[in-house]
């Protein structure tokens, strides 16, 4: 590793939610565990799994009841989030204790710039030192990526599970990174993989050589980035700060069984968009893309987007975007889940309305209204009259739009 570059680690809590159901009860190491929804119901997914149940075939996203008929032994348990968030505070608490440029990620994964700490001592042995840490102090296995950037980092950190540590150069990318399919770089789904299927572009090294222009052309800045990073080009910080950006407010659900019936899925869509509006609504903010998540009952993903000018908070604002867009491409087949999704969003405050020739009129309305805000502020002094109460973000539920972002939380001060 040379020295004057960057050192960064990507430190992932090995399969953590079962890992953490072993630590709390001891008489489950070594046996087959998942961790699961309710069985009852469809709903009842593998949401992670032990090594040892991987062994014998069990898979995330794997129906609880197949997973019983491949192994009749497995322990199934309820997730319990609340053991798992406070594993995982202790667990970045302890990747604190050796240095602050910490960047969380998610509930069991972050990076670590370490550059300044390797000049005393080697990157291998600080990675060691961590993961010997963790396991003795939180009882959780851990496998770490070294490298001098965070996409390398990542990638590394996924090549050897559990308890691995791997170092990844940029001078190592043609080697180990190139001939793999490009489903499996980090940052590429079935869906962009697909687009780059079409234009013959089957291999990361495919990526890496592939004329930048004609990718941005059908994946736009993301083509562009994604072509950076097959050549191990990856110029991102390890940002402490980034903890405090909220880049989506989303909502998704698992329908108790295959549903084709409009109406049913209207109802999902509206309940799902007022759950989304309530959630920015509590942490202020607002959002201009709209994003309808559809998977079939073949497991076929669809994600389709609608940006506009003005930002969107409401429920109404978000289900009519929603509704269109799922319309306008859901295919009939029967869907096993939808999702709805506000992204680019920001601050309420922050936001400005866009006027056009389709809206200016309710501005228009409005115009007396601010001239006696106007007229009373003269009388009584500025500030007197408000149009609007300036509700405090909630600390609620109604805040958090999943346990990965939940757990940011703690991070705050």
């Amino acid at each position: 590793m040379q020295r004057k570059g960057r050192i960064i680690l990507h430190i992932d809590l090995n399969s953590f939610y079962a890992s953490v159901e072993q630590v709390y009860n001891p008489d489950l190491r070594g046996k087959a565990i998942a961790i699961a929804g309710n069985p009852l119901e469809r709903r009842g997914i593998i949401i992670t799994c032990s090594y040892e149940a991987r062994a014998l075939g069990i898979k995330t996203t794997m129906n609880v009841g197949e997973a019983k008929r491949r192994c009749p032994e497995l322990v199934i348990l309820p997730p319990n989030f609340e053991r798992y968030r406070d594993s995982s505070k202790r667990f970045f608490n302890l990747l604190r204790e050796f240095t602050t440029l910490l960047e969380p990620v998610s509930i069991d994964e972050g990076y670590l710039e370490i550059t300044k700490l390797t000049e005393n001592k080697h990157a291998l042995t600080i990675a060691h030192e961590i993961q010997d840490r963790i396991w003795s102090e939180l009882s959780l296995p851990c496998s770490i990526g070294v490298a001098p950037n965070k996409f390398l980092a990542k990638t590394a950190s996924d090549m050897k599970k559990p308890m691995g540590i791997t170092v990844l150069r940029k001078r190592d990318v043609p080697k180990i990174l190139w001939q793999l399919d490009v489903i499996d770089m980090h940052g590429i789904g079935s869906s962009t993989a697909d687009k780059l299927y079409s234009l013959n572009i089957k291999t990361i090294g495919d990526l890496a050589h592939a004329d930048e222009h004609k990718i941005r052309s059908v994946l736009g800045k993301n083509g562009e980035r994604l072509h950076q990073r097959a050549n191990g080009v990856d110029n991102r910080e390890v940002d402490p700060n980034s903890i405090y950006d909220t880049k989506s407010v989303g909502n998704s659900t698992t329908l108790p069984k295959d549903i084709s019936d409009l109406q049913t899925l209207r109802q999902t869509i509206e309940k799902l968009s007022t759950k989304v509006a309530e959630r920015l609504l509590a942490k202020r903010l607002a959002g201009t893309t709209v994003i309808v998540h559809i998977r079939d009952a073949d497991w076929h993903n669809q994600t389709r987007s609608k940006t506009i000018s003005n930002s969107v908070q409401s429920k109404e604002e978000i289900f009519d975007i929603a509704w269109l867009l799922f319309q306008k491409h859901w295919d009939e087949s029967p869907v096993r889940l939808l999702g709805v999704t506000v992204s680019n969003v920001m601050d309420k405050k922050e936001t400005t309305k866009q006027l056009s020739m389709f809206n200016f009129e309710e501005y228009v309305k409005e115009e007396p209204i601010i001239a006696l805000i106007d007229k009373m502020e003269k009388k009584f002094g500025k500030g007197a009259i408000q149009r609007g109460i300036d509700i405090p973000k909630s600390s609620n539920y109604l805040a958090n739009s999943s346990l990965s972002k939940d757990f940011l939380d703690d991070h705050k001060e």
